[in-house]
């Protein structure tokens, strides 16, 4: 009925275009950050932060791996700085909390929406007696849990703040997937990891988990495959049984 194997327990959901459609503002957020950083430093030789970018160097990691991945891919580095760094700050924490500031700013502005898909396929698994945890780069994941309304549908949440705290690596490690699973109470091949990017795919495979579904929201089906998608969808409820829940 939920488009999984029979062995599956669990399903791990990553929040950003997976439960919620914050994936664009942090696109947007990303955007407007690095692009301001770019110009300030040089801008004679000033090139736009393409959503190829975005794919390949930021989306789903944690947030100063991110900041770091991409600059380094135009031959900048900066020094790591503090967690704390202000804002304005030219280290890598610093750009990493710039960013924050304008999400976090979006959020406040506009609300946080949801895929209806989503919602009801997370509805589904838990009707069917499977536990869910959401497993987020984000350091601001309770906020939007809460915001959007899913609260009550998941049970155990590994976000930015976690990581950190307990020293998980991020995705494309699998770190914050298998410890989703061990609070969760299940071993990796009884639980399902839900995703939309590459590096979290990738953290999927890594991990061995039982199943990875892939999220394509942005036109990257084949890519999410080769990362090792076992399925892609467009929306979750693809995968419910028309007999069932839909």
């Amino acid at each position: 009925m939920l488009g999984l194997p029979d062995t599956i327990r669990a399903c791990l959901f990553d929040l950003d275009g997976v439960l919620t459609q914050t994936a664009k503002v942090h696109k947007a957020a990303w955007r407007q950050t690095f692009e301001d950083f770019l110009r300030g430093r040089d801008p004679d030789s000033f090139q736009p932060f393409t959503d190829a970018d975005y794919n390949e160097y930021v989306d789903g990691k944690p947030r100063r791996d991110g900041v770091r991945d991409f600059l380094a891919s135009r031959g900048i580095d900066l020094p790591e700085g503090d967690p704390e760094d202000a804002p304005d700050a030219n280290t890598i924490a610093g750009v990493g909390n710039r960013k924050n500031v304008l999400l976090l700013r979006q959020i406040e502005e506009h609300g946080v929406e949801v895929y209806e898909g989503s919602v009801r396929y997370a509805r589904a698994a838990k009707d069917a007696g499977l536990l869910s945890a959401v497993v987020t780069a984000s350091a601001n994941g309770e906020q939007v849990i809460a915001a959007a309304g899913y609260a009550d549908l998941i049970t155990v949440r590994i976000d930015g703040v976690v990581a950190a705290r307990d020293g998980l690596k991020g995705k494309p490690a699998p770190d914050t997937f298998l410890a989703g699973a061990k609070a969760l109470g299940v071993e990796a091949s009884e639980a399902a990891v839900f995703e939309d990017a590459l590096a979290g795919v990738a953290a999927g495979r890594a991990g061995d988990f039982g199943y990875v579904v892939g999220v394509d929201r942005v036109g990257q089906a084949a890519a999410l495959r080769e990362r090792g998608a076992d399925i892609v969808v467009q929306d979750l409820d693809e995968l419910l049984d028309e007999s069932g829940q839909q």
